[in-house]
Formats: structure tokens, C-alpha cells, sequence
């Protein structure tokens, strides 16, 4: 039986046939894979004992062919990512094959509290790690977009914007404003300051595919020449699962150590740690305003119920170091009242 989508959504019914057409497939099922945040939608094909992904990427809102040249600078460097099967750029759509049903984060999920949990974590981490490496040591300056002064300001301004100002309607007063605008120029001398590398720019366990080999790596259409210590903190800070701090150490020190041993430019791990803290709350920062958009914007209320994790980060990292001592103080003046953190993990 072949399952189609409903008559009200022309797109995927077109995507439907094109993949069809593509795979020479009679008979097929065809059904929703999984959502995005973005306008991009996934489509599971399913026929002849085989199955595929069918990314339907809106051409007025989405660009396939960073996706399609990114999945090749991943594949060159060893990381599993899918294959490009088939692809119809002016339409929006690709074929790809199958990584499998169940993400990272969906098996950290699954798991029962106790050792064989942890040694199953484990395990899951350092074939993280190992990819992440791989990844960053094939980097080569001017392949990929700079992750600049201008989209790391460009991110940062999303939280005052949409999270502060849309979402809580808080307007700063002139003094708090500045001295936020302070803590942004900061955080982006340093993550200027950073060893520069491939960055993927959401390694994170929803976005790693149990596989064979292992990870199967998503979602990096948005990949970009920036700080080394981004991807790993991304990791083990993640945006939609909170971590005790002793694993989060533990992730941070495993990443430090197979990417000094791989010879990437990590320095000592004192000034690493410092990296991973700051350009980690520069990415919670941005993450914050991008939830409050999806919300305020896109209709997709969901993502903001993370936002007190990212909260609790940022009150974490941000008393620890004086240069940023103004972001907590302005956070527990202003936001706290309206939203309050999550608790610690």
C-alpha cells in the first residue's frame, strides 16, 4: 500500500514523485521523517526492502546547495554523513539514503539510570568525539564562510532583540544596554582570538545518528571556518539535554585530549576551558533569541521551553569571570523575575 501525503500539501506530494521518478519506485510509503527548525522537512521512502530520505528545502527560503557541498568536505574527511542520491536544486529537493530512526539524544533518553547507562554514554561520546576530529583536522581556511565579527554580532543580537525585548518585553535601560553590548564585544574578541577550524555549528546529540559506522552526522548545511572549542562545548552543553558538570568536564577533557593528540592547535587546558566557556555562552546567548523567534515568529512554540536550561548556563559561566560579571547581574535583575533558570542537572 502506498502511502501519500494529504492532497493539501502540494510540495511534498511533488517531492514524492520526483524521489519516485528518481528510484524508478512503483510502489512506495511516504511519510513525515522529521521536522526542523528551519523550512527545511524530511520524508521517509520506504519500498523494495529499502529506505530513503527525501529533504524538501523551500527554494524562496532555503538554499540546497550548501548542504550538498558540505555532506562532500564531511565524507572527504572520514565522518558518515548521508549520501546525495539525487537532487533538484531549482525545486528544493534531495534524495538521500537513510541514516536510521534513532538519534543520540533519543537513546540517552531511553536509557535507565545506572553503570551500563554511563558506560553506554560513554561510548556514544567518544565516537562523537572521534568524527569531531576527524572533521576539524581536514580544516582549510577559504572553503567555508568565516564565522566573522558580523554573524557572531549578528547572533548575539538575537537575545536582546527577540528574547529580551519580543519575548519578556524587557527594554534595557542605557546603562544595562551598554554594558551588555561590553560582554558582546568580549565574547567576540575571543572567539575571534580562537584556533580556527571547521565548525559545524549544532554537534549535538539530536543531531548524531546511531549508525554503522558511528555517528551518522546531520544538519550541518550552516557549517563555517570559526572557533575550535565550538563544536565540543555544543557537545557536552547541549541545547536540549542538561548534563551534570562532572560529565561535562569529563567530555571537554576527553575532546582536548584525542584533538592534541590528533595535532589540532588546542592550547593548555586552562585557556581551553576559558574558550569552551565563553564561546559556549555566546551560542547560549544566540540559541536563546532563535527559540524566542521560532516561537514569536514561526509558530513553533516548542523550542522555547528550553530556553531556562540556557538561563542556568549562562549563570553558571558568567559570575566566573569578571569580564562578564555584567551579563549575571543584568540576568538576575531583569530576566530571573520573568523567566526563571532550570534547575542544575
Amino acid at each position: 500500500m502506498t502511502a501519500t501525503p494529504s492532497p493539501a500539501d502540494p510540495r511534498a506530494e511533488q517531492a514524492r514523485a520526483w524521489a519516485c521518478s528518481a528510484l524508478a519506485l512503483g510502489q512506495a510509503e511516504f511519510a513525515p521523517a522529521s521536522a526542523d527548525a528551519s523550512f527545511r522537512r524530511y520524508f521517509r521512502l520506504t519500498g523494495g526492502g529499502r529506505s530513503w530520505i527525501v529533504m524538501d528545502a523551500p527554494p524562496q527560503h532555503e538554499d540546497c546547495r550548501p548542504f550538498v557541498r558540505i555532506a562532500a568536505l564531511l565524507r572527504e574527511a572520514g565522518v558518515h554523513v548521508p549520501a546525495v542520491l539525487a537532487q533538484d536544486l531549482e525545486q528544493g529537493y534531495l534524495l538521500l539514503d537513510d541514516l536510521g530512526t534513532q538519534t543520540f539524544l533519543d537513546v540517552i533518553r531511553g536509557l535507565q539510570p545506572g553503570p551500563e547507562a554511563e558506560a553506554r554514554i560513554d561510548g556514544l561520546f567518544e565516537a562523537a568525539i572521534e568524527a569531531l576530529v576527524l572533521w576539524q583536522k581536514a580544516s582549510r581556511p577559504g572553503v567555508l564562510p568565516p564565522y566573522d565579527e558580523a554573524l557572531l554580532r549578528r547572533e548575539l543580537n538575537l537575545f536582546p532583540e527577540w528574547y529580551l525585548g519580543r519575548h519578556l518585553g524587557i527594554e534595557l535601560p542605557a546603562a544595562d544596554a551598554a554594558a551588555l553590548e561590553g560582554v558582546f564585544r568580549q565574547l567576540v574578541a575571543a572567539a575571534l582570538a580562537q584556533p580556527q577550524v571547521y565548525v559545524h555549528r549544532d554537534y549535538m546529540p539530536r543531531n548524531l545518528m546511531l549508525s554503522d559506522p558511528n555517528p551518522g552526522v546531520l544538519d550541518f548545511q550552516d557549517a563555517v571556518y570559526g572557533p575550535l572549542a565550538y563544536d565540543a562545548v555544543s557537545l557536552f552543553r547541549d541545547a536540549f539535554w542538561s548534563w551534570p558538570a562532572a560529565r561535562v568536564d569529563w567530555g571537554l577533557r576527553r575532546y582536548h585530549a584525542r584533538a592534541a593528540a590528533a595535532g589540532l592547535p588546542v592550547p593548555a587546558w586552562d585557556a581551553f576551558k576559558r574558550d569552551s566557556d565563553w564561546i559556549g555562552l555566546q551560542r547560549h546567548l544566540k540559541v536563546a533569541g532563535i527559540f524566542a523567534r521560532l516561537t514569536l515568529r514561526d509558530g513553533k512554540p516548542k523550542y522555547l521551553a528550553d530556553t531556562p536550561r540556557f538561563l542556568r548556563y549562562m549563570l553558571e559561566v558568567a559570575p566566573a569571570y569578571a569580564e562578564l560579571a555584567p551579563l549575571a547581574e543584568l540576568l538576575q535583575r531583569h530576566v530571573l523575575p520573568r523567566a526563571p533558570a532550570a534547575p542544575a542537572a
